[in-house]
């Protein structure tokens, strides 16, 4: 009997298929850190407590609107990073903005500044001056140097009780030339700081150059530092108070002006 004999077939393309390569297993997840696994509206009011220190409040309508004034006033030069600053080109549009704005009926203000460029200062008290919505202005901490005429701009000023002022003379920095000219322009410089306070506030031409010139007081400078009541005795600040009785002063103005525009022409 003849012996059967087994050939394998050759290989032809297209004849075979090789096994199929078994995919890849997915890698397990990292685990989730508590802040990663919270949901993202959570995790933003958690980075903007982390990074600014504030939390998030429900949004309430509001016919007033705060504006901050903190740290140093810049003008045209830009202060080191180290340095908390409120800058006039930020300040001047959100006026504008505000003076257009129909929900809009109060501003308040509200400071904590030692101070900065005299004519950026100048500058947003005498936007402030010109608003046609009421304004009301509260200094806490301080309100320094061009801080003053800001704070007097509005149409009522408030300061707390430990919050102080420093009134002194203007200074310039960088090149100075040693002539009579430089001295007559700082004298009109401070002339127009003077006549803005004297105009937006209750004290007097002679007692605000008298305390910007006593000597004695500060270790090494001239001025004068009113805290709390004392600002208000003089005539620089309207009232002592805080947040509450800003706000209710400016409330009661802000009825004023309705009652005012609602009354018929006599």
């Amino acid at each position: 009997m003849p012996k059967r004999r087994f050939y394998r077939s050759p290989l032809l393309p297209g004849n075979h298929t090789d096994p199929p390569t078994p995919e890849p297993s997915p890698e397990p997840p990292a685990p989730q850190t508590p802040y990663e696994a919270e949901p993202p509206v959570k995790r933003r009011k958690v980075k903007a407590l982390k990074e600014f220190g504030v939390t998030s409040i429900p949004a309430v309508p509001s016919n007033i609107h705060s504006l901050v004034i903190v740290g140093q006033v810049e003008g045209h030069v830009v202060l080191p990073n180290q340095n908390k600053t409120t800058k006039y080109e930020h300040i001047l549009p959100q006026l504008v903005a505000l003076e257009q704005h129909p929900g809009i009926e109060g501003v308040m203000i509200i400071l904590n500044t030692v101070g900065g460029d005299v004519e950026a200062g100048l500058a947003m008290a005498e936007m402030i001056a010109s608003l046609s919505k009421p304004t009301v202005s509260l200094v806490l901490g301080g309100g320094h140097s061009i801080g003053v005429p800001i704070a007097v701009a509005a149409k009522y000023s408030f300061i707390a009780e430990t919050a102080s002022m420093t009134i002194h003379p203007i200074r310039i920095t960088g090149q100075i030339l040693t002539v009579p000219q430089t001295f007559e322009y700082l004298e009109k410089m401070q002339d127009r700081v003077v006549r803005f306070v004297v105009r937006h506030s209750k004290i007097e031409d002679h007692k605000f150059r008298e305390m910007m010139f006593r000597t004695g007081e500060l270790a090494r400078d001239i001025g004068t530092v009113l805290i709390g009541r004392e600002a208000v005795d003089c005539g620089l600040v309207d009232d002592v108070g805080g947040i509450g009785e800003a706000i209710s002063r400016l409330r009661l103005l802000i009825e004023q002006q309705k009652a005012k525009k609602e009354a018929p022409l006599q």
